[in-house]
Order: C-alpha cells, then sequence, then structure tokens
C-alpha cells in the first residue's frame, strides 16, 4: 500500500533531486521554501507539498525559468538518462537574440575585458527594455 501512495505523490523537494534539478535534497527544500516554485502556477513555500503524475512545475533557477512536467516518480536519485523521463521540458526556446555570452569551460576567472563584455550585455538588454 505504501508503494502505491509512492507511484501516485512525491514530496517536491525529493522529487527535484531524483529529476537531477538540484543535487541535493537540502537544495530542493530551500528551492521550494524560497518561493521559486509555482506548482500548476500557484506559488509555494512548503518542501513538503506533494505533487503528482500531470502537475506542471515552473521553477526559477540560476537566473533562468524552466516549466517541466511530472510525468513519473522515482525512489532513487539516478542516471542523467532515468531522470529525464520523469518529466516533459515546456520551457520555451529563448527568443532570437536572447542570449548569454559564451564562455568555454575551464578559462578560469573572468579577465577584465570579459566584464567589459558582460556589462556591454546587459546594458544592451536595459536599454532594450
Amino acid at each position: 500500500m505504501a508503494e502505491e501512495r509512492i507511484s501516485d505523490r512525491q514530496r517536491i523537494d525529493k522529487w527535484l533531486v531524483y529529476a537531477r534539478v538540484v543535487k541535493t535534497r537540502t537544495l530542493g527544500q530551500t528551492l521550494a521554501a524560497s518561493g521559486h516554485v509555482r506548482l500548476n502556477g500557484r506559488k509555494i513555500d512548503d518542501p513538503a507539498q506533494p505533487v503528482k503524475a500531470g502537475d506542471v512545475l515552473t521553477i526559477g533557477l540560476h537566473g533562468h525559468v524552466r516549466v517541466l512536467k511530472v510525468l513519473d516518480f522515482a525512489e532513487r536519485r539516478g542516471s542523467y538518462s532515468v531522470a529525464s523521463e520523469l518529466y516533459e521540458d515546456l520551457t520555451p526556446p529563448p527568443a532570437p537574440g536572447e542570449s548569454a555570452p559564451i564562455v568555454d569551460a575551464g578559462e578560469g576567472r573572468p579577465t577584465k575585458r570579459d566584464r567589459r563584455r558582460f556589462e556591454k550585455l546587459t546594458e544592451q538588454d536595459r536599454n532594450d527594455r
């Protein structure tokens, strides 16, 4: 009977970890409690909020918004391929011309030149609004 409940609903903080949205359950609890997660359009602030298949989560994380539809649940955190089967990504593609500055991995700290490029792009974004 407990397995039926696990397959029917799951705490949102656990689901965020198992779907590899965040790395740890503590981060999942913090994210849910901070109000950066919406469940079917309604802001939540309780990490114990249950989610069920068919629910749509809107998650604000690292300056990006992700829209995920819950398809399934897991009993533990698995590989990326297993985690990607738990949700359908409904995030709209970025608008043309809206892209983040490209920084190759392993370059280390941004240089003064990189900082100026970042500032120029954010200044352009502010002027476009």
